[in-house]
């Protein structure tokens, strides 16, 4: 016996008395007492005796633990409902084969503690394991990622229940087995867990990158079409307005099909391509806040700058940085106060851009994960506005302004209130 295997069964003989019911014989009792100076025990089947081992047992009844596998499979609604029994046992036996495998085999102290971690052995990179079989199967058969794991835990409680009742006693060898057998249902688990995320994420990925790519061209039509009306000369002012409105929500679908296709771009390691040219920052913030300034007539901005304001940037996609941060300010600020955009060139390396606001802070633990995709800094009363946002676009800053090699950081309180700061390499 290993000498983990003899200090677990030291600490836990009480606990495993107790709660399983067993009886510790003389025999057993003195091999716990002296486990510590007999050979260090690496595989199992060198220490097969007349006892029967939970590798065999596991064999022997795997009917009766796939049985209760089923029983408890049928129990999760509504995946389950309209599921054959074939469907509902999928791939146990092969997982109940792996372990059993996996108790015989033998196991160094590395091997152990990689699989205490839920790493097992590299495999071939084309194909799958059982539980990553499984995994896929109960995704395609809409189970949740819960109901997924819960079956484990299931089929382990199903095995001990089923071994310690075939047991009058507890061998010293029984807790290698439970350590091991535990250590192989953890394994199946994180291949199981690994391959259901993935296949959710390239899922969720795709999804979004057809969504981007397919809707651009009827988006774009109702914007030419909206700006060939205002073209044509409405005289009508309802008419007008209409088609204000008809351009500005072409423009925010727009805006939200780029930061898709950026989101997706980024979830398959790409980065984010930048065109880099000579430029003023001043300009393109006047222009960002113009643009702004026509949409929302009441509210103001100030544009001020010190220092030499070129740099070396993508435009376009600076530009989008730009109107985000001062949409969020148009958003979360405060209606009476002004928005500042200062703009800072006295480095001989850099330029820094900072877009201030008034108003509700960003809580602090908030402003940690602002950068993050899926994510807002702060709520919005207006359930109009909410809805037209899907927390993408600090996150999408930030992938822009690290493209170009620069940073970008907020800070936020009540006394001074919120900045965005990007700090840009001048080539």
């Amino acid at each position: 016996m290993t000498s983990s295997a003899c200090a677990a069964a030291n600490s836990v003989s009480e606990l495993t008395r107790s709660m399983a019911g067993f009886h510790l014989n003389k025999k057993t009792t003195a091999e716990y007492s002296t486990c510590a100076k007999g050979p260090a025990v690496t595989n199992p089947s060198e220490t097969r005796g007349h006892e029967r081992r939970l590798a065999d047992f596991i064999r022997q009844n795997h009917a009766a633990i796939v049985k209760e596998w089923i029983d408890f499979a049928r129990t999760i609604s509504p995946a389950s409902d309209k599921m054959t029994k074939l469907a509902l046992q999928d791939h146990v036996v092969d997982i109940l084969g792996f372990i059993a495998d996996d108790l015989e085999s033998a196991q160094t102290a590395r091997e152990r503690f990689d699989k205490s971690r839920g790493v097992g052995p590299p495999e071939n990179p084309f194909s799958e394991s059982a539980a990553e079989v499984h995994a896929a199967l109960r995704l395609a058969d809409g189970f949740d990622i819960d109901q997924m794991v819960s079956e484990y835990r299931a089929l382990r409680a199903s095995v001990v229940k089923q071994w310690v009742a075939h047991h009058q006693g507890l061998a010293a060898t029984d807790v290698e087995d439970l350590t091991r057998f535990n250590e192989a249902i953890d394994q199946a688990v994180t291949e199981s867990v690994a391959h259901y995320t993935k296949t959710i994420n390239d899922s969720r990925n795709l999804f979004l990158g057809v969504l981007g790519h397919d809707l651009r061209n009827p988006i774009g039509a109702v914007s030419m079409g909206a700006q060939w009306m205002e073209r044509s000369g409405i005289t009508n002012p309802k008419q007008a307005k209409v088609v204000s409105e008809i351009r500005t929500a072409a423009r925010r679908a727009t805006q939200i099909l780029n930061d898709l296709l950026d989101l997706t771009r980024s979830s398959f390691g790409t980065e984010i391509p930048v065109v880099k040219t000579k430029i003023d920052m001043v300009a393109l913030c006047q222009e960002i806040a113009d643009e702004l300034r026509a949409i929302h007539t009441d509210r103001d901005f100030e544009v001020t700058h010190d220092g030499d304001p070129t740099c070396s940037c993508d435009a376009a996609r600076l530009g989008q940085v730009l109107s985000n941060l001062m949409g969020n300010a148009i958003q979360y600020g405060d209606r009476e106060q002004p928005i500042t955009v200062r703009i800072a060139g006295n480095a001989p390396d850099t330029v820094t851009i900072a877009v201030h606001n008034m108003g509700s802070p960003i809580p602090p633990d908030t402003q940690k994960l602002v950068f993050q995709s899926w994510m807002r800094g702060q709520d919005v009363s207006d359930e109009s506005e909410h809805s037209t946002h899907l927390g993408l676009g600090l996150y999408i800053a930030k992938l822009i302004v690290e493209a170009h090699g620069g940073e970008i950081s907020v800070a936020s309180n009540e006394q001074t209130g919120t900045t965005f700061s990007l700090r840009l390499p001048r080539s």
